[in-house]
């Protein structure tokens, strides 16, 4: 991409730069009062379902989503284009299991749909950290993406700027977050879906005119150009070289649908719905909005192979994160150029308000649990003013150390923060949710193990794959301290999840657990049916 042309390069930073002041103006107009705490919280449930749905969309296509998923189909072929649908089947579980309970029992956090039935403020803590624990991995990963995005686009090879970028952008971020509140982020959300979709779309389109619109005829350059023949159309490519391939891939499609659907920057969009009904819609619009999208991704990540060659894409990048600009300018062929300009820019715009939409929604998730579940949750209670003030101060406090990790690791591999994200997720995160919402005789102890276990389970198994080290393409490639046969942690890390969970309940003894029990019983009906919105006396945690 260094010979893009300078009047591109131009058109590029004008365009960010527009779009950043745009979306920086639309979170100081629709920002909450000071003293409005639902209104910072879920913007008041005044977006339509298609907006919300759209904004849904938005926070679960992340920037490590376009690129990394673009590079894996770009370089595996049919594993990829597997991995993109397991992404549309994880909001499809979102959808049709967890959606409408988390509306009913949720309030403004994860900790609050928890706490509904498990009161305490070790369960809202923990809740907290293990919301931390699994959004600050992709925090790092799209903040350190966007100084090489930058860079990248605009021609330079400066680590002091990618530096200043992720420093500039980072506090751009941060501003999101604390000034707009949940719906200054939900608009964002919104423009960035569009303008993906949008973009996106007329690549795709281009492409496939480029093969008089014939998908097969794209597989087939797209598997002649990448040296490996049939292999690209077929099972096991992506993981070829591991001990036990069909294990593997079955791991990592288990930990993206599992994982991916209880984010906790996704789960918060649930609490902005005003009803059942509303939140149905919702995610009706927002499967498909991505269901669109990994139709595109796939086209384009094919087309990057198909003109340039599966070792072009690598030589680009080993892990194949530029494929999606890859094949976005190579779609043009070489006489477009005017209109390679004008489109090739609207694609990297839509991909900078990616990269700020995203981390903006993960601050807003952890600011909102570090206020609402540990600040506000005590003895005295606060003011509505001071809490909202507190949300804004644990944005800038959950942004800066994020800010300052993102400029040690840019230089490594972040696949594996990526992984470990959806591995928390899937092993800690949607154990607690699956327990806390449908089995009654859960206990507070069972919880603490869930989250705890599948966290620990995580960070212990991750250390040993063969992301973290012993190969070309590991964070630490020199190193070789591979001990652990797979890829992702998920095919133990999600049993050792639900096991700590059943373990722990059964040591809280049954007198214990017959009581959350009758807990459980007199909100079940309200959290499994939205029977009342009111909060029963007593589980306000």
């Amino acid at each position: 991409m260094t010979d893009f042309s300078s009047s591109a390069q131009g058109m590029s930073l004008v365009a960010f730069t527009a779009v950043a002041t745009i979306t920086l103006l639309l979170c100081v107009m629709t920002g909450p009062d000071r003293d409005n705490l639902d209104e910072f919280y879920t913007g008041f449930g005044s977006l339509t379902p298609m907006r919300n749905g759209l904004a849904i969309a938005g926070d679960y296509i992340s920037a490590a989503t376009v690129l990394g998923t673009g590079g894996i189909i770009a370089l595996t072929g049919y594993d990829g284009i597997v991995l993109a649908l397991s992404t549309s089947l994880s909001l499809m579980l979102l959808m049709f299991l967890l959606a409408e309970p988390l509306r009913n029992a949720g309030r403004f956090t994860m900790g609050d749909v928890i706490a509904r039935r498990l009161p305490g403020r070790a369960v809202r803590i923990t809740a907290c950290a293990t919301t931390l624990a699994a959004l600050l991995p992709l925090m790092l990963v799209q903040l350190a993406g966007a100084g090489d995005l930058l860079a990248f686009v605009l021609g330079f090879t400066s680590e002091g700027f990618k530096t200043g970028c992720v420093i500039a952008l980072g506090a751009l971020m941060i501003s999101y977050a604390a000034i707009g509140g949940m719906k200054g982020t939900a608009l964002i959300q919104i423009m960035k879906t569009v303008m993906l979709l949008g973009s996106g779309l007329t690549v795709a389109l281009l492409i496939l005119y480029r093969f008089d619109w014939n998908p097969g005829a794209l597989a087939s350059q797209a598997a002649q150009a990448s040296g490996v023949g049939n292999a690209f159309l077929h099972s096991g490519l992506q993981f070829a070289g591991t001990a036990n391939p069909r294990l593997d891939m079955i791991s990592s499609e288990l930990t993206v649908v599992l994982g991916g659907a209880c984010l906790p920057h996704v789960t918060m969009r649930m609490y902005t719905a005003r009803s059942a009904r509303e939140v149905r819609r919702s995610m009706s619009w927002a499967v498909s909005a991505v269901g669109l999208f990994v139709l595109i991704i796939a086209i384009i990540g094919f087309g990057a192979t198909a003109f340039l060659g599966r070792a072009a894409v690598a030589a680009a990048d080993p892990q194949g994160n530029t494929a999606y600009l890859l094949g976005a300018r190579a779609a043009f062929g070489a006489d477009a150029s005017t209109a390679e300009t004008l489109v090739f820019t609207t694609v990297t715009t839509a991909l900078f308000l990616t990269l700020l939409a995203s981390v903006a929604g993960m601050i807003l998730a952890c600011a909102n649990s570090l206020a609402h579940d540990v600040f506000a949750h005590r003895r005295t209670p606060l003011t509505a003013r001071k809490e909202m003030t507190l949300a804004r101060v644990s944005a800038l406090s959950v942004g800066v150390p994020a800010i300052l990790l993102a400029t040690f690791v840019q230089h490594y591999n972040l696949q594996p923060l990526v992984t470990l994200s959806f591995c928390l997720g899937a092993s800690a995160l949607a154990p607690a949710l699956v327990y806390s919402l449908f089995w009654r005789r859960y206990t507070s102890t069972g919880l603490l193990w869930t989250l705890l276990g599948g966290t620990a389970s995580c960070l212990v198994l991750m250390t040993g794959t063969n992301l973290v080290s012993g190969s070309p393409t590991s964070a630490f490639p020199g190193q070789d301290f591979n001990w652990f046969p797979f890829t992702t942690t998920g095919i133990a890390s999600i049993p050792l999840g639900f096991l700590f969970g059943w373990l722990g309940t059964l040591a809280s003894g049954r007198r214990t657990a017959d009581g959350q029990r009758r807990q459980y019983e007199a909100v079940e009906a309200w959290i499994l049916a939205g029977a009342t919105r009111q909060v029963p006396k007593g589980q306000d945690g």
